[in-house]
């Protein structure tokens, strides 16, 4: 039997740019849709994705399953991630809705999604400087790479209004976005090449004042298979 070979996931990709360049066309012909422009990364964002209805209910379902967060690595790193977080059923209605509005607005396979994510911020709470690529000197890559490969583009949606902080920061690109109820951010975590792009590298800030409530569900450039 002949085991399956995959590239190294930080080379440049044909597969993977012809992906970034699929969803680069589908969101900038959608009129609802802004670029926000920045040469050292692909990001757009909808305001308005969800209803603060939706907003309210998910907030509910973060609240109901929400846990410590921890680093991908498997580890605690309450120094550098001090948020709760848990996975949403997916096999809920409102999941299921939502999922299917992700994929319908990207043109992302939807079998490359991760499960969606729910996170909970509280005052001072925060995650650090961090990229969603993998980095393949981790010791996790290999586990990554049979699973689904690279994490091209992020879907990231904002749940809530925050009082004071909490905004999603791009350190190398020189911006930050403040949370707003219901608007959803989707970023190319790789360059148009298709290898990675250190410049997505982005923090959560902490909360001075308020909670704030996000979903980030994630595509890989393969079928994603979950791991036991």
């Amino acid at each position: 039997m002949t085991n399956t070979i995959y590239d190294d996931g930080a080379s440049a990709s044909p597969a993977r740019a012809k992906l970034g360049a699929k969803v680069r066309a589908k969101l900038s012909r959608n009129p609802m849709v802004t670029r926000i422009a920045n040469p050292k990364l692909e990001i757009f964002g909808r305001a308005h994705f969800a209803t603060p209805q939706e907003c309210a209910a998910m907030r509910a379902m973060i609240d109901a399953g929400a846990e410590p967060s921890a680093l991908f690595s498997g580890s605690s790193g309450s120094e550098y991630r001090s948020s709760y977080s848990c996975h949403l059923d997916a096999h809920d209605p409102l999941v299921i809705g939502l999922t299917n509005r992700i994929v319908a607005l990207t043109g992302l396979d939807p079998t490359t999604g991760e499960t969606i994510q729910g996170q909970r911020y509280t005052q001072g709470q925060e995650y650090r400087l961090h990229c969603d690529y993998f980095g393949i000197t981790a010791s996790y890559w290999p586990r990554m790479r049979a699973q689904g490969g690279q994490r091209c583009w992020t879907a990231m949606m904002y749940l809530s209004d925050v009082e004071e902080g909490g905004e999603t920061q791009f350190a190398q690109c020189g911006f930050m976005i403040p949370p707003r109820e219901g608007m959803i951010l989707i970023w190319n975590n790789l360059r148009p090449d298709g290898s990675p792009n250190p410049d997505s590298l982005h923090a959560a800030l902490p909360v001075v004042k308020g909670t704030k409530y996000v979903l980030t569900k994630w595509f890989r450039e393969r079928p994603w298979t979950p791991g036991s």
